[in-house]
């Protein structure tokens, strides 16, 4: 989780790297192939645990030793970031954006015009002995410029938000769909192969390792969540001025929630196909519904943090997957009475449960139904401004437009 603000620093590739980031999370569950194998060797299991653990104490240390103590800041926020320090004035901060313009430009309009007053009565001094206050905005003014832009993206405004309400109904059904089926494996392996133990140890193994398709397809998903950024209109672009016939490059908000809405369309396709192979009482077919299982797992993750990355800002990325992540994973606990509702009234044939969960991952295709439509919206409004431009207006040297009346 904490490691997810390191793809800020690659910019509009960010959602490969989140994606990259997370497939190797997921693709650890290899290693346990290899723990069962050291456990058949005679270990014990609380050797085992022990060394875990010791492994995880290396984590931590690592990241106390190597983990900077600032965050990283997004891509957006890391555009014409100026740090201002006037020795003599006691004055320094850093200054991003359209506070950096304002900045520079009230300093130069006030040494300007008191350059100007002062020639006239007296003669030029040196620039250290100039009133500080009368130079450089104050300390106080810069604060309530950032507290004013930080309350127009809430906290409370993100969790409340249609993106990601429909982000965790499609993660809450996917994670159910899937760790149900972890949790189900042996017994459905069983009935299948008639209680041959052995052979549903070789498929337990084959599963183990096919974990490992997580760090090699999650960028895939990355990579569709970036899908052309790069020839995207930027903030610089929108206050130039465009010569007559021009065509005008695609907003890159609306091309990342285009991204985002394909990248869930394909996603949720391969979690109906994973719901039509468990439907399937095949054993050599179950190989299928491991790769699919497998795809899907770093698929999703990927994707949601893709989204979250692209529409929310950065200071709330962490706080929005850990909430995400936390109530997913509590409507995840249904699997216990599933699983206790398949190995009991039904005896053991899980074919009713998963017709049940593969209508319930229809749900999952809600989320990008909305992203198209809101897409939609917002180039529509474009276009209406690009229509008639003239009643929209730069407000305070501001890059976004606003309508005037």
């Amino acid at each position: 989780m904490n490691c997810n603000n390191l793809p800020n620093m690659f910019g509009d590739l960010r959602s490969t790297f989140i994606a990259l980031m997370i497939g190797s999370y997921a693709s650890s569950a290899v290693t346990f192939p290899g723990i069962k194998v050291i456990y058949d060797l005679g270990a014990t299991f609380i050797t085992i645990l022990l060394v875990w653990a010791g492994c995880a104490c290396l984590v931590f240390f690592n990241c106390f030793v190597n983990w900077p103590l600032e965050p990283f800041p997004g891509p957006e926020d890391m555009d014409f970031t100026v740090k201002i320090k006037f020795s003599w004035l006691g004055f320094d901060h850093k200054i991003t954006g359209k506070q950096f313009y304002r900045q520079v430009t009230t300093v130069g309009r006030r040494l300007s015009v008191g350059n100007s007053i002062k020639q006239q009565h007296q003669p030029p001094k040196d620039l250290a002995s100039q009133e500080a206050n009368k130079l450089c905005l104050s300390t106080v003014d810069l604060e309530v410029k950032c507290k004013a832009k930080e309350e127009t993206q809430s906290f409370m405004k993100s969790i409340f938000s249609h993106i990601f309400l429909l982000s965790l109904i499609t993660m809450c059904v996917t994670q159910l769909r899937l760790i149900f089926y972890m949790g189900a494996m042996n017994t459905i392996l069983e009935s299948l192969t008639n209680g041959d133990l052995d052979t549903v140890s070789v498929y337990t193994s084959i599963f183990g390792v096919l974990q490992l398709l997580c760090l090699i397809t999650s960028p895939v998903i990355g990579y569709v969540m970036d899908w052309r950024l790069k020839d995207c209109e930027d903030e610089s672009d929108k206050s130039t001025k465009r010569e007559p016939g021009q065509p005008r490059r695609p907003d890159k908000t609306i091309q990342k929630i285009i991204n985002a809405t394909r990248a869930f369309i394909f996603t949720n396709l391969l979690l109906v196909g994973f719901g039509v192979t468990c439907l399937i009482p095949s054993l050599p077919l179950q190989i299928l519904s491991f790769i699919l299982h497998t795809i899907v797992r770093g698929f999703i993750h990927s994707a949601v943090g893709g989204l979250y990355a692209a529409v929310y800002p950065s200071s709330q990325f962490g706080s929005l997957t850990g909430m995400q992540s936390l109530i997913s994973a509590l409507f995840a606990l249904l699997q216990q009475p599933l699983f206790m509702a398949m190995v009991g009234p039904l005896e053991g044939d899980p074919l009713w449960v998963n017709v049940g969960l593969l209508v319930l991952s229809m749900l999952g295709f809600c989320l990008p139904m909305y992203l198209l439509w809101h897409s939609r919206r917002l180039q529509r409004l474009r276009d209406e401004q690009d229509e008639d431009p003239k009643i929209y207006v730069k407000v305070n040297n501001d890059s976004k437009p606003e309508a005037f009346v």
